[in-house]
C-alpha cells in the first residue's frame, strides 16, 4: 500500500545556477565599449552537500510557462550518472537567459544508503537573477541555489 512507503526527505541536495565563467571575462572586457552587456550562458550544477556519495542519479530538466498568452515548453532532457561523490559538484546542462521567464524545472532521483530518493526543484519565472544570487557549496561561486 501507498502508506507503506516512507516519505523520505532530500537534504544537502540542490542545483544551483550560475553564469558562465569565460562568458564573465569576456563581459568584463566588453564592459567599457557596451556596459548594458548581459550574460547569455548559464551553467546549472546538481550540488552534493551530503558526507556520502549518491548512486544512480537522474535528472529530468524542463522548462514551462505562459509566454504571450501561450503555453511554453522547452525540450525534455534526460541525464544520468552512476555515482556522485561526497560533498562534489556535476555539471548538468548549461541553459540559455531566453528561458528565464519560464519556470525551470529539475526533477531528481537517487539512490543513498540503499535507499531511492526524489525530489522536485523548481527555478520560478524569474528567479535566475543576480539579485538572488548566494555562495554556491562545493563551487566556491556565485549563483542562485535551491537547497
Amino acid at each position: 500500500m501507498l502508506k507503506d512507503i516512507p516519505k523520505l526527505k532530500v537534504e544537502d541536495i540542490g542545483f544551483a545556477v550560475v553564469p558562465r565563467s569565460e562568458q564573465n571575462e569576456a563581459n568584463e572586457a566588453s564592459d567599457a565599449q557596451s556596459p548594458q552587456q548581459t550574460i547569455e550562458l548559464w551553467d546549472v550544477y546538481l550540488i552534493n552537500n551530503k558526507p556520502v556519495a549518491l548512486e544512480g542519479i537522474i535528472v529530468n530538466s524542463q522548462g514551462y510557462g505562459i509566454d504571450d498568452d501561450q503555453l511554453q515548453r522547452t525540450s525534455n532532457f534526460r541525464f544520468f550518472w552512476e555515482e556522485m561523490a561526497a560533498h562534489s559538484a556535476i555539471l548538468v546542462e548549461a541553459i540559455s537567459s531566453e528561458v528565464f521567464h519560464l519556470a525551470n524545472q529539475y526533477w531528481l532521483s537517487f539512490r543513498c544508503d540503499g535507499r531511492m530518493y526524489d525530489r522536485k526543484y523548481i527555478f520560478v519565472e524569474g528567479s535566475i537573477s543576480e539579485k538572488y544570487f548566494t555562495n554556491i557549496p562545493v563551487l566556491d561561486q556565485q549563483g542562485v541555489l535551491i537547497m
